[in-house]
């Protein structure tokens, strides 16, 4: 066997390894997904979405976990989307291309893969003990956006590269500013990456629970939040703390909270696959 064949043999061996992979991981999905629906479908109901926490599995619901979610999740894409999309344009648009620049892009690029649980700590000791927020909805908020803001703006950068430099020298032409040019040109031709970016990080932030803990949010909440101060609870925590107990009961209700939790994530997603879509449908250039 020469080197050509050798060569062709890996390629064909490494087509039917990754259709294996790809296959295996699908059907392993949809058995995790199919035995959810199965435990869980009945029990979604009126009741179940507008019902306090209760000790009796029949009567539990997931207001306080759900009500906890979307502040957070407002709270975090309030704090995180102005500071990650100015970061991102400051640093492909306005910074200079020095070694200090090149250093700051590696160390965003690297948070993006730091565990969950580092910033749960730092949001410990920053936003719980030293500014004393407690456990409350806006330290939760500060933790969550600190752990997404560089996905925001890797994508923010990324989005602003696509952009291609005829359109700024066109705009430069006409006699326009900087910024009048990121702000009328470059931001509306790079929204949908940036919109993209910004969900799917979103996504990431609805699904954590390690950083929520930490910093001390609750598996109980008797009662819905109305301000930033409250404490509270979130969907992924109730399902932790129903799925953790013996009982059969709450393990239907844990499937029920996970499916609302899966909704939910396949919502946002979709949401940015179309705006995506969308807008490479837009791009001429």
């Amino acid at each position: 066997m020469n080197k050509i064949q050798r060569n062709r043999l890996v390629d064909s061996g490494f087509k039917y390894v990754g259709i294996f992979c790809t296959f295996f991981g699908i059907v392993m999905l949809l058995i995790f997904i199919g035995n959810i629906l199965a435990d869980g479908l009945s029990r979604i109901d009126w009741d179940f979405l507008t019902n306090l926490p209760s000790r009796r599995a029949a009567k539990a619901g997931i207001l306080t976990a759900w009500t906890g979610t979307a502040w957070i999740l407002g709270l975090t894409a309030i704090i995180s989307i102005p500071l990650g999309v100015a970061a991102g344009i400051y640093l492909q648009e306005y910074g200079k291309k020095n070694r200090l620049a090149y250093i700051i892009e590696l160390n965003i690029a690297n948070l993006a893969g730091v565990p969950s649980i580092i910033y749960g700590l730092l949001g410990l000791e920053i936003f719980v003990r030293v500014l004393h927020f407690g456990g409350s909805l806006l330290a939760g908020a500060f933790t969550l956006a600190l752990l997404i803001l560089p996905i925001i703006i890797v994508a923010t950068r990324e989005a602003l590269k696509a952009v291609p430099n005829s359109l700024r020298e066109a705009s430069y032409g006409m006699g326009a500013t900087k910024w009048q040019t990121i702000w009328d040109q470059i931001l509306p031709a790079a929204s949908g990456g940036i919109l993209t970016g910004i969900i799917l990080a979103l996504s990431r932030a609805v699904g954590e629970t390690a950083p929520l803990i930490v910093i001390g949010a609750l598996a109980y909440v008797p009662f819905v939040p109305t301000t930033p101060m409250d404490e509270f609870t979130v969907l992924p925590i109730q399902i932790f703390n129903w799925v953790s107990r013996p009982q059969a009961d709450f393990l239907v209700n844990g499937a029920a909270a996970i499916i609302i939790l899966l909704i939910l994530t396949f919502i946002m997603n979709g949401v940015a696959v179309y705006l995506r879509n969308k807008w490479q449908k837009k791009i001429s250039w």
